[in-house]
Parts: structure tokens; sequence; C-alpha cells
């Protein structure tokens, strides 16, 4: 963002469009995927596998069930509240508390788009001199 100022990154927020907002679904690669990829973070999509790094469901892992780009939320599968009624409710996670720990690449553009940066940050590695 170009301001510090908390009011303004939170008014930029609120009125990004909708391809500003998929780049704020950004989450943190595993160690085993950065290795491979050569990128530290990626945006989520639906179907891919997640671990929630922190809060009152910090070590679950789970496959991504719904993204929510308007209040940067993931659903992840077996994260679950009980309702006082007895019943299970999905429970939303902010991005910012998940790793993704395995792509969907079902989708070829996305799967061209990660092999582009692999090709680029091998590329920019410095060259070892004898």
């Amino acid at each position: 963002m170009k301001t510090a100022k908390p009011r303004k990154q939170r008014r930029l927020v609120a009125v990004a469009a909708e391809k500003e907002r998929q780049k704020f679904m950004g989450a943190t690669l595993s160690e085993k995927l950065r290795e491979k990829y050569g990128v530290r973070s990626i945006p989520v999509r639906k179907d891919d596998t997640v671990k929630i790094l922190r809060g009152d469901f910090a070590g679950i892992e789970g496959k991504v069930i719904e993204t929510d780009h308007r209040k940067q939320r993931v659903t992840v599968e077996g994260v679950t509240r009980e309702k006082v009624s007895g019943e299970q409710k999905r429970v939303p996670v902010h991005v910012s508390k998940v790793m993704i720990t395995n792509l969907n690449l079902n989708d070829s553009w996305r799967s061209e788009k990660l092999d582009r940066k692999t090709e680029e940050a091998k590329s920019e590695e410095p060259k070892e001199t004898a």
C-alpha cells in the first residue's frame, strides 16, 4: 500500500475492486512448495489444502471449501463450531492465518503462471563462480 495511515489502509481495502481483492487473498506456501516453485505466497483458491497457523483452530489441516474476497476469509473443511441448537456451523478463517500445503492445479492458467514464476526465480538466482 502507498500509505502508512491505518484509516487510509482500511478504506483502500474496503473500496478495492474484485481483481485487487483477489490479490489480498494471498497466503504463504509451505517450505516444500516454496522450494519447488520459488514463490513465497500465492492467492488461495477453492480446493487448495491449507493448514491453520493461529487462532482457536491452529494445527488443523483441511481443504478450502469456499473463499470470501469481501471479508478476506476462507472456509476450511473440518473447522466448525457448535451452535446453541446443537447444529454445526462452519467458521471462516482469515487468510493471513493459513499456510497453503497443497495447491489445486486443475486450472491451466494457474499452473502456467506458477511455471513462469519458477523460471523467473531460477534466472534471478546468482550464478556461482569457480
